[in-house]
């Protein structure tokens, strides 16, 4: 009779709320994460197929887990990026070492949304904005699109949040 193999027993697991490519668990995510998810696929879509603002509202709405994102930030972000793209753009543009038509679609999605949180969303810190925006590239965007977010992100901030900024480097 042959003896029964034995399995390796496996190190326990950890629970850090990351999964193992170091993205944040979806139970672990806030309401205000979820909206800039589910507005950077909306802004992607926008800018891919140049769907309406309300064709792409009602389908990202019947998505699963929309219900657990902050409606109102949501909403917040696809309507008033769209609204003022153009003023976004402009803002962003000078920063940028090539052609916005050069800039993939998920980094342009979240370059609206960082400039609009500078811009409209001032209870939200600019390093919150600026660390959201960059998970959001590493989580949607090509390979090294994170480190492109963060260093336009990081022009922009001083223009549009001088006060804040000025005071964060003092410290």
């Amino acid at each position: 009779m042959a003896e029964p193999t034995l399995k390796p027993k496996r190190p326990p697991q950890t629970r850090t709320g990351l999964t193992d490519t170091g993205a944040k668990k979806a139970a672990d995510k806030s309401a205000r994460t979820r909206a800039r998810e589910f507005a950077m696929q909306a802004l992607y879509q926008h800018l891919v197929a140049h769907n309406e603002a309300s064709a792409i509202d009602s389908f990202t709405r019947d998505l699963v887990g929309f219900h657990k994102a902050d409606a109102a930030h949501y909403n917040a972000l696809l309507h008033g990026c769209i609204e003022a793209a153009e003023t976004l753009d402009a803002n962003i543009l000078p920063l940028l070492d090539r052609k916005m038509s050069e800039i993939s679609p998920v980094e342009h999605a979240v370059l609206w949304i960082g400039a609009y949180e500078f811009t409209h969303c001032p209870d939200v810190p600019y390093r919150v904005v600026i660390n959201e925006c960059i998970e959001l590239a590493k989580a949607f965007g090509g390979t090294d699109g994170h480190k492109y977010v963060n260093g336009v992100l990081h022009q922009l901030a001083p223009s549009l949040r001088p006060s804040e900024v000025a005071a964060d480097q003092a410290r």
